[in-house]
């Protein structure tokens, strides 16, 4: 084999031949360019692992010629050779950054592993945002090169949406904990999000005055009469009563058995919700509306839909022609639950009873409504404030 001085202009001086053929270089040991039939050309190293004349020889590839320079492939080389001189393997080094685990893999591992821990609506939320924002962000990354300074920037790129931002953040901090505790494909150390400040969140709250609530029961007793769109059937319209009496999320009158309907007590016995088994308090006009309701045979949903022996599917519409007839453009279905906590506080009632109600399993979720216990205490203060004002003379 011949041996010659690499460069640039040697390099594209070499020909191809019938078979590859190899030049090394005279300068540095190991070091060659090798020239493939078709005119391709790649630099390659060669050394033994271990040291001695025993030791096991390997030529890995460096890189092909165009894609990287000459100088460079020079100079990879004396870095494969100072790690040789120090005992290492650069070329299993480099085999192991190849081998190691892109976020695509742990993003597939970590929804499998959900699967068996978390509820449906859950799984659906995490695969809506791996699939839509993450992977097509992250998933071609090894895990181990995702650093703090680049998911700061991806977090900080969302500042117009905070929410939206710090649900991302928070699952991106949920996989690389799954990274770190369970694979074990990352140290602790190296956990990407520990340190990154989620952005502050203004709470929507949005609660319907007495005027509008009257507003909305007239719409629906409008849509129950079929004066609105023909899509608005009277479980609908009974779905919708039950939320604002009730103060239930959306999810747990829509999927509601006549098997967890227990009238005699005036409750609702959930066998499951977001937060695990549930009773729901029914008031009176909540229990005449289910009394009242008919049942569709051969179907165990409430809240009957149009496909046999299931529940609703699209509310939306529905709601979207009741809420137009009522004026209410601006509230959501979920708005019907802060209605009915909102009315709650301002009777009185203590955040404890209300949470209760609501199903919270944390006092913080609760305490959104703690501005609006004070109006009953303001309008006692007021009360007393007038009496005393007229003995002291400054009515």
């Amino acid at each position: 084999m011949d041996k010659v001085k690499l460069t640039k202009v040697v390099v594209d001086g070499l020909g191809s031949r019938t078979k590859a053929y190899t030049i090394r270089d005279e300068n540095l040991s190991g070091f060659s360019v090798r020239v493939y039939p078709s005119g391709r050309r790649a630099f390659f190293f060669r050394f033994r692992v271990g040291g001695g004349r025993s030791a096991a020889i390997r030529e890995p590839k460096l890189g092909d010629y165009g894609s990287m320079t000459v100088d460079q492939a020079r100079g990879l080389a004396k870095d494969w050779a100072a790690e040789v001189r120090r005992g290492g393997d650069p070329s299993a080094a480099r085999q192991m950054q190849r081998d190691a685990p892109t976020m695509s893999a742990l993003f597939d591992r970590y929804l499998a592993a959900a699967q068996k821990r978390k509820k449906a609506s859950s799984m659906r939320n995490d695969t809506r945002m791996i699939e839509k924002q993450l992977r097509p962000k992250f998933g071609r990354l090894k895990v181990q090169e995702v650093k703090r300074k680049q998911v700061r920037a991806y977090h900080e790129a969302l500042s117009k949406t905070p929410y939206e931002a710090n649900r991302r953040l928070a699952l991106l901090s949920k996989l690389f904990s799954y990274a770190t505790d369970e694979l074990e494909w990352i140290a602790r150390s190296d956990h990407p999000v520990k340190g990154i400040q989620k952005f502050k969140e203004v709470a929507r709250r949005r609660f319907l005055s007495q005027q509008e609530i009257k507003r909305l029961g007239e719409a629906l007793a409008k849509a129950e009469a079929g004066e609105l769109s023909r899509s608005v059937t009277v479980h609908a319209v009974a779905m919708l009563r039950l939320l604002t009496l009730t103060g239930a999320r959306h999810g747990e009158i829509l999927k509601l058995r006549w098997s967890e309907v227990d009238l005699e007590r005036g409750c609702l016995e959930l066998e499951d919700s977001k937060t695990g088994r549930k009773t729901i308090q029914l008031p009176p006009a909540a229990r005449k509306i289910l009394s009242g309701l008919p049942r569709v045979d051969d179907n165990p949903h409430v809240i009957a839909g149009a496909k046999p022996g299931s529940h609703l599917v699209n509310i939306k519409d529905s709601w979207a022609a009741i809420r137009q007839d009522a004026g209410l453009d601006d509230v959501r279905i979920h708005d019907l639950r802060h209605t009915f906590a909102s009315h709650g506080a301002r009777s009185g009632m203590s955040l404890p009873v209300i949470g209760a109600l609501l199903g919270h399993t944390s006092s913080q979720t609760t305490q959104r409504y703690a501005h609006l216990s004070n109006d009953p205490l303001r309008a006692a203060a007021d009360s007393i404030g007038i009496d005393i004002a007229a003995s002291l003379g400054v009515a």
